[in-house]
């Protein structure tokens, strides 16, 4: 049986338009092309350190033809991403975190439901750790993923900010 969400959806206008679209993520995160899994925050809360993105699932993605052949299914390593990406907007934009903040890891995760071509993603995150060390920053965030009231992934995903390169 999947946990409860971070947070109640229902409390959510999931029809609004998004806070930050697909243009403004990518003023912020760096990943673009097949590699941009976010396509917009709807919503998000500073003081309890939480964040509602999500991520249209479309024919057109690059796994779709070869991932399984017949039946699309959204590979867990895409969906890791996704979660990653939302983590790294919620530091760099609401937190206002400087320099890239790279994937440095992954807790806890299960994959309860598939996500098809058709579907909207709703990631749902909220940090759980946050320190500062030295001129280094290390986040742990809780994501889940939703699609048509369901839980398909959870996990934990870290981050670390990386030093310019040289």
């Amino acid at each position: 049986m999947p946990p409860p969400l971070l947070f109640d959806l229902s409390q959510i206008d999931l029809t609004v338009e998004p806070i930050f679209d697909k243009e403004a993520v990518c003023r912020v995160n760096p990943q673009r092309f097949e590699m941009q899994q976010l396509d917009g925050i709807l919503w998000y809360d500073k003081e309890k350190s939480q964040i509602l993105g999500y991520k249209d699932v479309t024919d057109k993605e690059f796994w779709v033809r070869g991932h399984i052949p017949g039946r699309p299914l959204m590979p867990g390593v895409i969906m890791i991403e996704a979660a990653a990406q939302l983590s790294s907007f919620l530091l760099k934009e609401v937190f206002k975190e400087p320099g890239f903040i790279g994937f440095a890891g992954i807790g806890e995760a299960k994959f309860r439901s598939v996500i098809e071509p058709g579907n909207r993603l709703y990631l749902l995150g909220q940090i759980i750790k946050y320190k500062h060390r030295g001129r280094s920053t290390h986040v742990e965030t809780r994501i889940q993923g939703v699609v048509k009231d369901t839980m398909a992934f959870e996990a934990v995903v870290a981050g670390m900010q990386l030093p310019k390169p040289k």
